[in-house]
C-alpha cells in the first residue's frame, strides 16, 4: 500500500529555501526500524511519522527521526508538522493551540491563522538546563576549523538544553561563521574528551539589525553535516542569550536568529523569552512553513 508524504520547507515564507521535512501523515502500522530506514531515505535532517493519540491530554502523537536516529523532540519538525495537520484538516481552522505528543512528553504549539491559513506558529520548549563550560575552547574552535582567537573571549562556550542539549559556541562575526567546517573525524576527536554532542555557532548582530544572531549547526554524528535551521537549539540559544546579558528586556521576547545562508537555505528562526537570569520561565520557537511537494512510497 503506498505510503503518502508531505514534502514542506520550515522556517521560511519562500519555497526552496529554510528546513526540508517529510511528514509521513499517516504512520500506523508501522514499526521504528521501517521509520528509521524511511527517515535515512528520505534525508532530509528529520521525518516525522504521525501517529494518534497515545494520552489523552495531547491530540496526536509524533516521532521524528534524523537519518541516523530518533530523536525526543525537534523544532523545525514540530512546526512543519504543525503546518501539515492544518493542511490535511486534522488541526481545524481558527484552533489556537495543538499539542504534541513527543518522546519527552506532551508539547504546545500556539497558532496564529490569516482567516482559514494557518500562518504561524509557535513551540514551547521546556525551560533550559545549563551544563557545564568548556574550558578547552583551542579544541572546540579546532573541530570547527577555526583558531582560538575567532571564539568571542568574554562569552563562555557551554552546553545549554531545553530538551535535547547543544555546545553553543559564540564567534566573532559572520564571516568567521562562514569560515567554520563540519568535520565527522574532527567531532570524533573532541567526543573523546567530552561528549558527543551538536555544535551550534553563532555571531551576534549589531545592534538595530533585522536579526539579532547568525548561525549554524553541524551534528555529523547524528548524521547531519549541516542544519539549515535547528528549532530545538533556538530555544537554548535564546535562553544562552538572555542567561548572559547578551538580550535583555523586552528584546528578549524578539529574537531572530537567520541559519541555513551558508548551505544556500536562508531560514528565520523567532525565538521568545520570558523571565530573566537566573528564572527562565517561559520558551517559544516560532516560525513559518511553505508546502513544496507531496508524494507516495511504494513501500
Amino acid at each position: 500500500m503506498p505510503l503518502s508524504y508531505l514534502h514542506y520547507d520550515v522556517f521560511t515564507g519562500e519555497a526552496l529555501v529554510g528546513n526540508q521535512l517529510a511528514v509521513f501523515t499517516d504512520a500506523r502500522g508501522l514499526d521504528t526500524s521501517k521509520m528509521q530506514r524511511l527517515a535515512r531515505e528520505m534525508n532530509f535532517s528529520e521525518s516525522t511519522f504521525i501517529l494518534p493519540a497515545e494520552r489523552s491530554d495531547t491530540d496526536i502523537r509524533m516521532r521524528i527521526f534524523t537519518p541516523m536516529n530518533e530523536m525526543p523532540m525537534a523544532g523545525h519538525p514540530t512546526i512543519g508538522s504543525t503546518f501539515a495537520l492544518a493542511q490535511t484538516g486534522v488541526i481545524h481552522p481558527g484552533s489556537t493551540r495543538f499539542v504534541f505528543g513527543l518522546n519527552i512528553g506532551p508539547v504546545p504549539v500556539d497558532l496564529e491563522w490569516k482567516e482559514r491559513e494557518l500562518r504561524f506558529a509557535w513551540m514551547t520548549q521546556s525551560t533550559p538546563t545549563f551544563g557545564p563550560i568548556y574550558e578547552n575552547r583551542a579544541a572546540v574552535a579546532a573541530t570547527l576549523g577555526l583558531d582560538v582567537r575567532d571564539v568571542v573571549s568574554d562569552l563562555p562556550v557551554q552546553e545549554v538544553s531545553c530538551g535535547v542539549p547543544y555546545l553553543l559556541v559564540p564567534l566573532r562575526d559572520r564571516a568567521t561563521v562562514d569560515r567554520a567546517v563540519s568535520d565527522a573525524a574532527a567531532f570524533r576527536r573532541l567526543a573523546t574528551v567530552s561528549r558527543d554532542l551538536a555544535i551550534f555557532l553563532f555571531s551576534i548582530d549589531p545592534a538595530g539589525s533585522s536579526e539579532t544572531v547568525y548561525s549554524r549547526m553541524f551534528a555529523p554524528e547524528f548524521g547531519i553535516i549541516e542544519d539549515p535551521a535547528t528549532g530545538s537549539a533556538s530555544g537554548p540559544l535564546g535562553c544562552y542569550l538572555v542567561h548572559h546579558g547578551v538580550v535583555e528586556g523586552d528584546a528578549a521576547q524578539r529574537i531572530v536568529s537567520l541559519q541555513g545562508v551558508a548551505m544556500g537555505r536562508s531560514s528565520r528562526i523567532h525565538i521568545s523569552i520570558e523571565g530573566s537570569r537566573p528564572s527562565i520561565t517561559r520558551v517559544r520557537v516560532g516560525g513559518e512553513a511553505v508546502l513544496v511537494g507531496r508524494g507516495e512510497l511504494l513501500v
